[in-house]
């Protein structure tokens, strides 16, 4: 079979899936029968990179639109360098996303968090998680009969006219051949560097490479996608030094093992000393930082420790998503001894601490206002005296999740050129894209990924048929 396509997308994740089946959706409403590919480095059983592995929290009011405060979050928290064309494009797709994942089959839930949320909405996300969005919308475009998936096949360099516009892409398939495929529209959807310890290293720093993987599906991100498109003169945006970081179970490999109870405990490292104000927000504006932190200033250790006040609270260990129990020591001293920690450092940082918490009614469920006298760091809220035993802890550790740096591209999910023009054929949706400077305010990954994919799929359908 002739290897020639009207369209690539590379990655079976969120963003390449909505690019390949809204590109074949585009130009079948003008007749058009056209052909598609999904590159898919993985094997068929692993399809779908990190979307496969993630709860997919989608930021959504209950009429579908993006939450009205995410604006204005992005713009606060980058310090004025997010691109907020891109974000108001966001905003206004969101609603036909949507409507998109929801046509391809995708059940949408909305959950509460029944501990304090910052947001006043529930969490809406697909009933099976990212693995949802990659089988539905794997099968709807295979439905069409004008698009496959071709696995095991890994992207190396694009395939470019004498005119600069793109032509295709060269592969390596399983045989370990390199071959060209033809096409005039090349859409990147294949993730950031956070499988790739070398670029890791080289735009993150010393001790890069210590950073765990959250889930299993971001080891094929390589950053192949980046690097052939800046060699082909693509720009970039975000910000490559940082990523987007969680606290997980240092015991266990688990995907998605993240323990986010932080809030309502405290939090020490491998000194037995606090460094943080565990309760200086709600746990879902603060489980990026804390972790950032660890990694970058802490070792690499750090242990979440509190008692019953919490144990036998079902909603807050419901933030601990991991598949171990906790530790359980009926004393400190145990408590130390079982964490590998020196006892009278732990001690000490306790008593420290019981002895700061000021008066008030711990209350999990709010904002609650019980915070240390005189402590440093401080606890802002949920400060309880540690003193009900069994006495409980997580061993924890950063993992990472996605890298902020990225191509630029414009609000039609095209590559931009240095010179700050389009590069023809080329587009590019999800993480690859740079977006976030020095937090990534949470549950828009998913979202971004299908909403540029989707634009992407539709703008380069509109050239097609023009």
């Amino acid at each position: 079979m002739s290897e020639v396509y009207d369209l690539i997308a590379v990655g079976c994740g969120a963003a390449g899936l909505s690019a390949a089946l809204s590109f074949v959706q585009e130009a079948s409403k003008s007749g058009r029968s056209v052909r598609v590919s999904v590159l898919e480095v993985a094997p068929f059983e692993e399809r779908g990179g990190a979307t496969r592995w993630t709860g997919a929290g989608l930021r959504l009011t209950a009429s579908d639109e993006l939450d009205p405060l995410w604006l204005g979050e992005m713009e606060r928290v980058s310090k004025g360098l997010v691109d907020l064309d891109y974000c108001r494009r966001l905003e206004r797709e969101t609603p036909p996303t949507m409507r998109f994942v929801r046509d391809a089959g995708v059940e949408i839930m909305r959950t509460a968090f029944d501990v304090a949320w910052d947001y006043n909405e529930p969490v809406s996300h697909p009933s099976a998680g990212g693995y949802e969005i990659v089988e539905k919308l794997a099968a709807a475009l295979e439905k069409t009969g004008m698009g496959e998936i071709l696995y095991g096949t890994e992207a190396t360099r694009l395939s470019v006219a004498d005119n600069g516009s793109i032509a295709g892409i060269f592969v390596r398939g399983a045989d370990g051949f390199i071959r060209e495929l033809k096409a005039p529209v090349v859409v990147l959807g294949c993730g950031g560097f956070e499988g790739n310890p070398r670029m890791l290293s080289q735009y993150m720093g010393a001790n890069a490479c210590d950073l765990k993987l959250l889930a299993p599906g971001l080891k094929y991100n390589k950053g192949a996608g980046l690097e052939m498109a800046m060699a082909i003169g693509a720009d970039t945006s975000g910000q490559f030094d940082m990523a987007h970081t969680e606290l997980v179970d240092a015991r266990t490999n688990h995907p998605d093992a993240v323990i986010h109870p932080h809030p309502f405990g405290i939090v020490v490292n491998k000194h037995g000393k606090r460094f943080y104000d565990e309760g200086q927000a709600t746990f879902e504006l603060t489980f990026e930082l804390i972790a950032y932190e660890v990694w970058r200033n802490q070792d690499q250790q750090a242990y979440f420790i509190a008692d019953q006040t919490i144990a036998n609270n079902a909603d807050v260990m419901a933030l601990a998503m991991t598949d171990q129990p906790p530790i359980t020591a009926d004393t400190l001293e145990d408590l130390a001894d079982q964490l590998g920690l020196e006892r009278d450092s732990l001690l000490e940082t306790i008593a420290a601490y019981n002895a700061s918490v000021g008066e008030g009614e711990f209350d999990p469920y709010k904002v609650d206002g019980l915070s240390t006298v005189g402590l440093e760091p401080p606890k802002s809220n949920w400060a309880y005296r540690l003193e009900n035993a069994p006495f409980i802890a997580f061993p924890m550790t950063a993992a990472i999740c996605f890298t902020y740096g990225g191509l630029k591209t414009d609000t039609d999910a095209r590559v931009l050129a240095t010179n700050g023009r389009p590069i023809p054929g080329l587009y590019a949706a999800g993480e690859i894209t740079g977006l976030f400077y020095h937090e990534y305010p949470s549950m828009v990954a998913v979202l971004r990924s299908l909403t540029f994919g989707r634009i992407a799929g539709i703008h380069a359908a509109a050239q097609l048929v023009s």
